[in-house]
């Protein structure tokens, strides 16, 4: 028999019935709602940084190896807490955690909804919550160009320079296998790094041994990008192998082996060497050919500085400004702040959104920025036409046709001839075989056909007409749109037998940006509208057609030259078009910064540097070695290289100090001795004289910055009063940001003791301060001169001063608005040395009321 429930039975199952409905309703409305990844600060500090000061590495190998121990328990004590912090607050099956960070900061990273989110927001002991962000991918001759062989490499040689010193690379991960990257088997790398304590990971085309003494360390993160989107595994492998390039191209600049031939498709581009080619390379691979986030870059940062690097670049950057919070105090500043308190030299790309103003993606003092230039190098293509026009292009490719006047090699006369063989083999005139030159529209089997105007597909064109000839491929609404390619345009031609190609520009569309690319066959892009139409003109007068436009017989001839043998002498450097600018802002409002960005100027057009073969970017680069790129990413290595020659003449020297040298040592002339201009515009050749919110302090000079005279330092504690007397700042912001009290607030922003002067709003008159120490082992003498703003008075005071070796003198600078301007104006304040070294610190300031 079966009893009937009492009525209090029923109504505990009625209840349990509802509960079980709500919990059912809350894990629908959960798994509806879109999971994303977030990165949760909680009260206290990370290991590195355990009872307020940082954890020592010693010399004596036993204490170092107790502190080493120390910071492995608390580290493990802490992703105890973060498992049980997460436990107490969310339900099981509702988040993923993704990281504990434990070096630099007490964080972790979970995977989880806005909802949940909202219940870890409200426990206690959570500092700051930030949702996820994309994350962006931001030589042979850069050496000579910086002066590095008569300067830093002078003492000791070059297979010295950077010596026991270990860069960080938080990329896409390294080419192994690579020359720049390999061991000296006769000068092998000792293995005795006493502070680096960094490991090998091993997966996917990165076996065992890729560590090999200059690569010390190899890691890989990929936690925060399996969360957000399947990876693809023919690419986005789960090791340290760099399936891109970018990460190898970053490595081999700052810290590539010296003498490394360029060889590509047969031709020799010279020697390539990294700035400081003796230096160890620690990767730590964040970004991956389909996605990159900044959960992962965190837990990179945080590995590096817990392995022990000297210096970290960072050729990558935020996607956007961070919306919520100043851009000083977002979780990546906040972690590089914490890395620069660890006493690493932190360098970040300024990023490639120039020319327009404000659109830096580096915003924090305690960061090197790094603006691009180019060098007195260039590589320039010729398309010379039948009635002997010569029009001037880009393209790195073997010749189409020859010049009789050089004999050619024995491989050339075995294809002669085949190519007269060929029923629309060339001629010759104006000593160069010319080939017929047919443009793509005219070669379509379809009128008017896209894809065949802009040579995207081998089926949308005639191969008889293509075969053997120079073939011209239009930049139409497809490149605009930028659904069509150049992979795609090389990919055509080649199989479809072409001689050559030409890329050309459209009228409709106006001049384009070309930079030089490796092309297998011979090819040459015309960015420049009126070259292309005088092209136009004389393919129309050539060109046979009836009266519906078909044509009935082809005339045009060209020859494509040698685009490979670079030319020097040009006027450099330029601040190249695409560099971001300053000014600094603070907020996603563009709210002025009393900070200088970018802080340095350093080669970023047109950087040979090593390349992964499998490059997943574009098949236009698969199966090289080596990569001619242009962009900050490739600034940024310069200054990074050059960092780690500084920290190993002077170990002692804080990141600040380095960056300091750096700064006030850069050059404002170019080679010719004139002020250093900065492009204007991608499209037309537009140049004005270069601001400080181009290129900071100017070009890097390295010879200069290992004998600075004076340098300015700041600490941990200085950028917290920094951040304290930002405007309008909530000072408990500040303080759930970073983890400690405005207890010491500078008056000004501009009061950060850093190496330039900026002031975004001079309202009547202000005094600002700087420290200077004089880091030579001498004493000198300093006389300080001023070349003020428009519109601003200064007066510097002591007006002279006598500096013993390893002392400090305060200056300070009175600055009085004398006239109101409607944008910045800029200058400097030099401090001469009687032993002949000269200080500069640019000015940038913008007057905006006379009282």
């Amino acid at each position: 028999m079966i009893n009937k429930p009492t009525p209090t039975f029923r109504a505990a199952s009625s209840f349990f019935l509802l509960l079980l409905v709500h919990l059912s309703f809350l894990k629908v409305v959960i798994s509806k709602e879109e999971r994303e990844n977030y990165i949760v600060l909680l009260e206290g500090e990370g290991a590195a940084f355990n009872g307020g000061s940082q954890i020592a590495f010693p010399a004596n190998a036993a204490l170092r190896e107790t502190a080493r121990n120390h910071s492995a328990v608390i580290r493990t004590e802490m992703v105890k807490s973060h498992d049980q912090f997460l436990m107490n607050n969310l339900e099981s099956g509702s988040y993923k955690k993704l990281y504990s960070f434990h070096h630099l900061v007490n964080a972790f990273a979970l995977h989880t909804t806005p909802s949940q989110v909202e219940k870890i927001n409200k426990a206690k002991g959570v500092r700051l919550i930030e949702k996820d962000r994309c994350m962006k991918l931001m030589t042979t001759y850069t050496p000579q160009f910086l002066g590095l062989p008569t300067g830093p490499w002078s003492k000791g040689g070059k297979s010295r320079a950077g010596e026991g010193v270990v860069i960080g690379i938080v990329d896409t991960g390294i080419y192994p296998f690579h020359r720049s990257f390999t061991n000296h088997p006769f000068d092998p790398y000792c293995s005795d790094l006493p502070r680096f304590t960094g490991t090998c990971d091993t997966g996917p085309f990165f076996p065992i041994g890729s560590c090999n003494g200059k690569i010390v360390s190899a890691r890989f993160f990929s936690a925060g990008a399996l969360a957000v989107m399947p990876l693809n595994a023919s690419r986005d492998y789960l090791s340290p192998f760099d399936a891109s390039g970018h990460g190898s191209h970053v490595a081999a600049v700052a810290a590539g082996n010296s003498d490394v031939p360029v060889i590509v498709d047969g031709f020799n581009y010279g020697s390539a060497s990294g700035m400081a080619p003796r230096a160890r390379i620690a990767v730590y691979k964040a970004i991956y050919p389909d996605v990159g986030t900044l959960v992962d870059v965190v837990a990179a940062i945080d590995q590096a500085v817990s392995d022990g690097v000297d210096v970290m670049t960072l050729s990558i950057g935020p996607d956007e400004t961070p919306q919520d919070t100043l851009t000083f105090l977002s979780v990546l500043d906040i972690i590089l702040l914490l890395a620069q308190r660890a006493g690493v030299f932190v360098v970040q790309a300024a990023g490639n959104k120039g020319p327009s103003p404000s659109t830096l993606v580096s915003f924090s003092p305690w960061i090197m920025t790094v603006a691009a230039s180019s060098t007195d190098r260039t590589y320039s293509a010729t398309l010379v036409l039948g009635n002997g026009l010569q029009l001037q292009g880009v393209g790195l490719s073997e010749l189409a046709g020859f010049n009789i006047s050089i004999s050619p090699p024995w491989n050339m006369f075995i294809k002669l001839p085949l190519i007269f063989g060929h029923p629309t083999g060339p001629t010759l005139g104006n000593g160069f075989l010319k080939y017929r030159l047919v443009f793509a529209k005219d070669a379509a089997k379809v009128n008017n056909s896209t894809l065949a105007d802009e040579c995207q597909e081998p089926k949308a064109l005639q191969e008889g007409l293509v075969r053997g000839s120079i073939v011209v491929c239009n930049f139409s609404s497809g490149f605009y749109r930028r659904t069509s390619t150049l992979d795609a345009i090389l990919a055509t031609t080649k199989s479809l037998g072409a001689m050559g190609f030409v890329f050309a520009a459209n009228p409709t569309y106006g001049d384009f940006v070309a930079e030089p690319i490796t092309f297998s066959i011979p090819g040459i892009m015309i960015p420049s509208v009126s070259s292309v139409e005088a092209l136009m003109q004389y393919y129309a007068e050539k060109t046979v057609r009836n009266e519906k436009g078909v044509v009935l017989n082809y005339g045009a001839q060209a020859s494509i030259v040698e685009g490979r043998r670079a030319k020097y002498g040009d006027e450099a450097p330029v601040v190249s078009s695409f560099s971001s600018r300053g000014p600094d802002i603070i907020d996603a409002h563009l709210s002025l910064a009393d900070v200088l960005k970018p802080d340095i100027l350093a080669p970023g057009h047109q950087v040979w540097s090593a390349w992964s073969p499998t490059s997943a970017i574009g098949s236009i680069l698969t199966g090289y070695n080596f990569a001619l790129l242009s962009g900050t990413s490739m600034a940024c290595p310069h200054v990074a290289g050059i960092a780690a020659l500084l920290k190993h003449s002077y170990p002692s020297w804080s990141p600040s100090m380095i960056a300091s040298a750096m700064i006030t040592t850069a050059s404002k002339n170019d080679n010719k001795g004139k002020p250093i201009m900065a492009a204007q515009s991608p499209f037309a050749n537009e140049y004005q004289p270069a601001t400080p919110f181009d290129f900071g302090g100017g070009l890097i000079n390295a010879a200069a910055a290992l004998h600075p005279g004076l340098v300015v330092n700041s600490g941990f504690e200085d950028y917290i009063s920094f951040l304290c007397s930002l405007p309008n700042v909530n000072q408990e912001t500040v303080r759930t940001a970073t983890g400690r009290a405005c207890n010491n607030s500078k008056r000004f922003p501009s009061d950060l003791n850093i190496p330039s002067i900026t002031i975004s709003a001079l309202v009547g008159n202000i005094t600002v301060q700087r420290t200077f120490k004089n880091v030579e082992n001498r004493t000198e003498t300093y006389l300080c001169s001023v070349l003020p703003p428009e519109g601003v008075e200064i007066r510097v005071f002591p007006t002279s001063f006598t500096i013993d070796t390893q002392l400090t003198q305060d200056l300070k600078m009175e600055l009085k608005a004398t006239k109101l301007l409607d944008a910045f104006s800029f200058g400097e304040i030099l401090l001469t040395g009687s032993l002949d070294h000269i200080v500069r610190i640019p000015l940038s300031v913008f007057p905006v009321s006379l009282t």
